[in-house]
């Protein structure tokens, strides 16, 4: 499974909007294309960011899905007034599943107003050549498990060419996106992993995702 992780910098006080018009325009228009949008959501302390996730079986299915939807009728119609709420765009991961996909839950009908009260980590590590994917798995999930922040999924950086370039995503990055859940945000913990250290290029980086009231992440 192929994933893009992306995370919009808003213009100030204009994030709520967006969500508004994604979650009534945005979600089964790209769903009758082939793309899978897991998880809408407001980052905790950036009220100026707007990150999502969407996923694609393989590359190939992402370039037919993502021409169906930027060349069809729906996002001619509302792409003004969604980039009108932008900043940026540019803040997009190419990642690929290297564990469990992303949990899919029952999504609320359009116009759900109430969003879950939980609360997904998602921590990105930046790492040199292969294999730490693999290391990770081994060293680092027995310790989160018996912490009880299992991770719900695990990711790495998709290195093909992107095959769609109008919308560009971060290279010549290799990341490793690992995400944790919790109930609530009063849960949230952070469990300590020195044995990656070695392994990193540069200080992990922690986004605190709160599900949009029509997220499938939930």
């Amino acid at each position: 499974m192929i994933y893009e992780l992306r995370r919009y910098r808003m213009r100030p006080g204009r994030r709520d909007e967006l969500i508004s018009l994604f979650e009534r325009e945005f979600i089964e228009t790209q769903e009758a294309v082939g793309i899978r949008v897991c998880g809408v959501f407001r980052e905790a302390g950036e009220p100026d960011t707007f990150p999502w996730l969407r996923a694609f079986p393989d590359m190939p299915a992402r370039k037919a899905s993502l021409e169906a939807f930027y060349g069809g009728p729906v996002w001619r119609a509302h792409r003004d007034a969604a980039n009108a709420t932008m900043a940026d765009s540019g803040d997009v991961l190419l990642l690929r599943s290297v564990g469990p996909d992303l949990p899919s839950r029952e999504r609320p009908a359009p116009g759900a107003g109430e969003p879950p009260p939980s609360l997904y980590v998602a921590t990105t590590y930046h790492v040199e050549g292969d294999g730490f994917a693999a290391f990770f798995l081994e060293e680092a999930v027995p310790v989160l498990a018996a912490a009880g922040v299992p991770p719900v999924a695990c990711l790495e950086s998709e290195h093909s060419e992107n095959t769609f370039p109008c919308l560009p995503v971060r290279e010549g990055e290799n990341v490793f996106v690992w995400f944790a859940r919790f109930d609530r945000p009063e849960e949230e913990r952070e469990v300590d992993l020195p044995m990656l250290g070695p392994h990193l290029t540069a200080p992990p980086e922690r986004l605190r995702l709160r599900p949009a009231a029509r997220s499938s992440l939930r």
